[in-house]
């Protein structure tokens, strides 16, 4: 499953975290990257340690507790800490698929990355090209989305990031360990979620919600990998 999220962030908190992020010391990208991935790589990126990816990823992180979609569609168990890139100056990211496991920097724990997800933090107005490009079973999908939006995809998938002719594209990206780990699980069950909250809202006193409900428990129950 592709998925858009908008205003997961209200254009108060992109403005706060861009204040910050245009403050800040930006390193080469490749710090984080996988041995592969490294040979496509070209993009600026903060620090894992230093205190404004620390900030604004916890902003990032509350955000994403607190918008129902995201927490319906990824079922979200562990999330990394959110990483910032920018690219400008002709950088792209080459056609690569991410690492399966991530160590979270400084601790004993890993995160198995079920789940890609990069949040834009610039306009569209912006800069020029910087198009995230995700390759799955249906086709090949370009993602350009508004500031505060995000866009959820397999971690699986093949993608690349176009190069950036003008401007800056700043967003953060960071993965996710659901606890429905097949694609396809996770698909169903969030698709019967939004029919159920659907049929709730337009019935509430439909039947129906209470049985559909069970349903999507009992699956859950079945599928979750905790």
């Amino acid at each position: 499953m592709l998925l858009s999220i908008p205003d997961v962030l209200s254009p108060e908190q992109v403005a706060e975290a861009r204040r910050a992020l245009d403050r800040a010391a930006w390193v080469d990208g490749v710090v984080t990257a996988g041995h592969q991935s490294a040979r496509a790589k070209n993009n600026q990126q903060l620090p894992e340690d230093s205190e404004t990816a620390r900030r604004i990823g916890e902003l990032v992180l509350a955000a994403l507790q607190r918008n129902p979609v995201f927490m319906s569609s990824a079922l979200p168990l562990r999330v990394f800490p959110p990483l910032f890139n920018r690219y400008k100056g002709g950088q792209s990211f080459g056609t690569h698929v991410d690492n399966a496991i991530r160590q979270v920097p400084g601790t004993a724990h890993r995160v198995r990355t079920d789940l890609s997800a990069t949040l834009f933090l610039s306009q569209p107005d912006e800069y020029d090209g910087g198009e995230l490009v995700v390759e799955d079973t249906y086709g090949v999908h370009t993602v350009r989305l508004p500031a505060g939006s995000l866009i959820l995809y397999p971690a699986s998938s093949l993608h690349h990031v176009k190069p950036v002719t003008r401007g800056a594209r700043v967003a953060s990206f960071f993965w996710i360990q659901s606890m429905v780990r097949d694609d396809g699980e996770r698909t169903l069950l969030f698709d019967l979620d939004m029919a159920i909250q659907k049929l709730v809202r337009e019935t509430p006193d439909h039947a129906a919600a209470v049985q559909l409900t069970g349903v999507y428990h009992n699956l859950l129950r079945r599928w979750a990998d905790l």
